[in-house]
C-alpha cells in the first residue's frame, strides 16, 4: 500500500493564503536548534523557520506581516511611552524640589521609587497575562497608564505626585515584559534578533523625551505639560491597541489538524510468460488503493472576532508558584547577564545622567538655561541611532555561522557582533565622569552620553535575544526574573547617586566606579562565547531544570 500525503498551503478563508511550513526542531540542549532545511519547508536565511507553526491560520506565526508589524509597533510605542512618563521628567527635579519644599536628593525619588515599581509590575502582571491572555491584561494596563498620567498632571502634593507616579509605572510596567513575549509569540528565531532590537530602539529613545520635558518648564503649565501630552497619547494609542493587538497566546502543541481520508482504487494488470503465448491475455487483476490525506485548515477569524477584550484562558497556570519559582532564574548564568547589563545601564543612562545633567550645565561654568537642561537626551539618542544600522547583524551572523555548522544553530552564534560595544561602553563612561569632574568642554557630555548609548543599545538587544534563544519555552518565567531584578540593579545604582557623586566627587563614581563594573559586565561577553554552550548544558541536568519541569538527558 502507498501512502501519498498532500498539504494544502491555501487558508480556505483567504483564498491563496500561504501557510508556512518547517521541520525544524530543538536538539538535545535549549538554544540548540536544529534549523537545516528539508524539501518544501519555508525559510530564513536559508535555514528552516523555528519555532515550527501549525496547520492553522489562527497560529500567530501564521499571521500576516502587516498584522505582525502592527502589533509591534504599537508595543512599541507604549514601551517609548511608559519610560518617557518615567524617565523623561529629569529636568523637574529642581523645580519639584522648590515646589515641594523637599531636597534635591529626595525630589529624585519620583524617579528612583516609580522605577522601582515599574520593574517590579511584570513580577504580577506576567502570571496574569499566562493565566488570562496577553490582550486583556495589555488593555488593563493602558488603562491604568492613563489613570496615572491623568492622576499626575492634576498632583497638588509631592506625595499625591508619587503615588500617581506609581499608579502610572503600575500600568506601564508590563511593557518591560510584554514587547519580548509578542516578539516570542508571532515571529520566528531568525528575526528575534532584529525585532527586539527595534523594541530596544523605542526603549531607548525615550532618553528623548527629558528634552522637550525641559522646554515645558517656561510654559504656563509648567511640568503638568508633560503628562498632558503623553497622556494623550496614550488614549490614542489604546485605541489602536483594541483594534490590530490580537490575542498571541496559542497551544501550538495541541493544535493538531483533524484530516480528511479518501481511498482511490488504481487498476492494473498482471501477465504471465503463458500469457505471452496466449495472445497477452490478463490473468489477474490488481487493486491498489493510494490514500489521499488532506488537512482540515480552521478558518480564520473575522476581525470582529478577534475584537473581544478576552484572551486565550489556561487554568493550569499556577499563578502563586510562578511568583517563586521565576525567581530561580536568578541562579541561571544567561538571565543574571541580562539583569546586570539591563540594570547597570538603566542605572547610568535612565537615572545617573538624568540626575547629573541638569544640576551640572545650570550651575558655573556652564550656565545654561534650565530650559535646555534635559539636552544630554541628545547624546543618548545620536549614541543609539547609530547603533540601530547594527540591528540586523547579529542575525545574520547567527546565520552565517549556522551554515557553516552544517544546520546546527547554537545561542551563542549571535554574540560576536557584541565585541567592539564590550570596551565602547565604559570608556564613554569615563569621558563622562572626567568631564563633569574637571568642568571640561560640554561637548564631553555628549560624547560620554553618545559612547555608553551605543554600548548600551547592542547589550540591551543581543543579551535578551541570546537569553530567550537559551530558554525560549520559559520566555515568560524568565522575564519575570529579569525584570525584578535588573529595577532592583538600576534602583540601587541610582538611589543615592547624587549623595555619591556629593562625597567622592564626578570621576570617583562615574568614570571609575560606574565605568568600572560595567567593564566587569561587558567582559563576561567572552565566557559566554567560549562557555556558554556548556553552561547551558549544565544547566540542562541541574535540579534547577527540574524545578521547572525540563530536566534532560545530555549525552
Amino acid at each position: 500500500m502507498v501512502n501519498m500525503m498532500h498539504i494544502s498551503s491555501e487558508d480556505p478563508h483567504e483564498a491563496g493564503k500561504h501557510l508556512v511550513h518547517s521541520h525544524a526542531h530543538e536538539g538535545d540542549i535549549p538554544g540548540t536548534v536544529i534549523v537545516k532545511a528539508k524539501d518544501g519547508d519555508d525559510t530564513g536565511y536559508g535555514q528552516a523557520l523555528y519555532p515550527v507553526p501549525a496547520e492553522d491560520p489562527n497560529d500567530p506565526l501564521q499571521w500576516t506581516k502587516f498584522k505582525k508589524m502592527m502589533i509591534l509597533i504599537i508595543i512599541c510605542v507604549y514601551s517609548f511611552l511608559g519610560n518617557s512618563a518615567l524617565l523623561g521628567v529629569g529636568p523637574y527635579i529642581t523645580l519639584w524640589s522648590q515646589t515641594f519644599n523637599v531636597s534635591q536628593a529626595e525630589a529624585s525619588t519620583l524617579i528612583t521609587y516609580p522605577n522601582l515599581v515599574y520593574g517590579l509590575t511584570s513580577w504580577l502582571l506576567v502570571p496574569l497575562y499566562l493565566r488570562f491572555g496577553r490582550r486583556p491584561v495589555m488593555l488593563g494596563s493602558l488603562a491604568a497608564f492613563i489613570a496615572g498620567l491623568a492622576a499626575c498632571s492634576r498632583a497638588n502634593s509631592f506625595g499625591s505626585l508619587m503615588a500617581a507616579r506609581i499608579v502610572h509605572c503600575l500600568g506601564a510596567g508590563i511593557c518591560e515584559a510584554l514587547p519580548v513575549q509578542l516578539v516570542n509569540d508571532i515571529f520566528f528565531l531568525h528575526e528575534r534578533g532584529i525585532m527586539l532590537g527595534y523594541y530596544t530602539f523605542a526603549l531607548c529613545l525615550a532618553a528623548l523625551a527629558s528634552l522637550p520635558a525641559a522646554y515645558m518648564l517656561p510654559t504656563p503649565y509648567s511640568w503638568r505639560l508633560f503628562f498632558y501630552v503623553i497622556l494623550a497619547f496614550a488614549t490614542v494609542l489604546f485605541i489602536f491597541a483594541f483594534l490590530f493587538v490580537e490575542e498571541t497566546s496559542y497551544q501550538r502543541q495541541k493544535a493538531t489538524t483533524p484530516t480528511t481520508t479518501t481511498t482511490t482504487p488504481i487498476h492494473s494488470t498482471k501477465t504471465t510468460a503463458v500469457d505471452e503465448t496466449q495472445d497477452n491475455k490478463p490473468e489477474a487483476f490488481a487493486v491498489e488503493h493510494v490514500a489521499t490525506t488532506t488537512p482540515n485548515i480552521p478558518v480564520r477569524k473575522p476581525f470582529l472576532a478577534t475584537l473581544s477584550p478576552w484572551g486565550r484562558s489556561d487554568p493550569t497556570v499556577p499563578f502563586f508558584t510562578l511568583l517563586w519559582r521565576s525567581l530561580s532564574y536568578f541562579l541561571v548564568p544567561q538571565v543574571l547577564w541580562v539583569i546586570t547589563s539591563f540594570g547597570i545601564t538603566i542605572g547610568l543612562g535612565g537615572l545617573a545622567f538624568s540626575f547629573v545633567f541638569p544640576i551640572k550645565i545650570t550651575a558655573p561654568p556652564y550656565n545654561w538655561p534650565a530650559s535646555i537642561s534635559g539636552i544630554h537626551a541628545v547624546g543618548s539618542v545620536i549614541g543609539f541611532t547609530l547603533a540601530v544600522p547594527f540591528t540586523p547583524t547579529s542575525d545574520r551572523l547567527a546565520a552565517h555561522l549556522t551554515r557553516r555548522n552544517n544546520g546546527i544553530r547554537e545561542a551563542e552564534m549571535r554574540l560576536g557582533v557584541m565585541l567592539p560595544a564590550m570596551i565602547i561602553g565604559p570608556v564613554g563612561l569615563v569621558v563622562y565622569g572626567l568631564t563633569a569632574q574637571r568642568n571640561l568642554h560640554w561637548i564631553g557630555f555628549f560624547v560620554g552620553t553618545g559612547m555608553s548609548s551605543w554600548c548600551g543599545y547592542f547589550f540591551y538587544s543581543f543579551t535578551l535575544a541570546y537569553a530567550v534563544d537559551s530558554y525560549n519555552a520559559d520566555t515568560a518565567e524568565m522575564l519575570m526574573a529579569m525584570n525584578v531584578g535588573k529595577q532592583l540593579v538600576s534602583f540601587g545604582l541610582g538611589f543615592k547617586v547624587l549623595e555619591w557623586i556629593q562625597q567622592n566627587g564626578y570621576a570617583v563614581v562615574i568614570s571609575a566606579g560606574f565605568g568600572g563594573i560595567l567593564l566587569v559586565n561587558n567582559l563576561f561577553l567572552i565566557v559566554f562565547m567560549i562557555w556558554g554552550k556548556d553552561i547551558r548544558r549544565f544547566m540542562a541536568t541541574s535540579w534547577l531544570a527540574g524545578l521547572h519541569g525540563r530536566r534532560r538527558r545530555v549525552a
